[in-house]
């Protein structure tokens, strides 16, 4: 029942992901609605437009739901749909390196793609959200990344995730569109990773 407001306004969650949590709902259309709107809403609606899944699923996060115990957020994301109970959402509290980014045409406006670089347990890797579909995670399974994060090793890694990755067309964006917008991202998401720098 976390409101996407007292989400976004959280020191300690900002502390923790360099301002990722308040740049990934800045933009959800404004304060008024992000006073309604709940982050359990979002996650259990699993809509392809979610920024909240994004940087949730970058964290490492769990749902605990209430038949089927805890899941990995990135396995919920992925599961058909049932009439189950959200409980809870866990977000670890270990290191959680992220960087957000996302893509809009207008400020508040759905993202036309969200993109969450990350670097903790799961390894180094990129969330890429609003394909239009719900977000997935682009791990580094070919080892690109495992020597460090250099200029050459992002940009390959950059178009080995926008080759891999399943892209939708809508009023937004064709898939093509998405996949040069993905490259871009990732890119971008890695080197402030990185650099050390925060998503604001």
């Amino acid at each position: 029942m976390v409101t996407l407001r007292q989400f976004e306004t959280n020191g300690l969650l900002n502390q923790l992901t360099g301002n990722a949590v308040r740049e990934s709902v800045r933009n959800i259309v404004g304060v008024q609605f992000r006073n309604i709107a709940t982050v359990g809403g979002s996650v259990y609606g699993r809509f392809g437009f979610s920024d909240v899944i994004t940087v949730l699923m970058a964290m490492n996060s769990r749902v605990v739901m209430y038949k089927e115990g805890e899941i990995p957020l990135k396995d919920f994301a992925a599961m058909k749909r049932t009439r189950d109970i959200l409980v809870k959402i866990i977000v670890p509290k270990a290191d959680c390196n992220v960087v957000y980014q996302s893509m809009r045409h207008t400020k508040t406006d759905f993202p036309v793609l969200t993109c969450c670089a990350f670097r903790n347990s799961m390894g180094t890797g990129c969330v890429i959200g609003a394909r239009p579909g719900t977000a997935r995670v682009a791990a580094d399974q070919e080892n690109i990344l495992a020597a460090g994060l250099t200029e050459d090793r992002i940009k390959a890694f950059a178009e080995y995730v926008s080759g891999n990755t399943s892209f939708g067309s809508n009023l937004r964006g064709s898939s093509e569109y998405r996949a040069r917008i993905c490259r871009t991202l990732v890119k971008r998401t890695l080197t402030a990773l990185e650099k050390g720098e925060t998503s604001c």
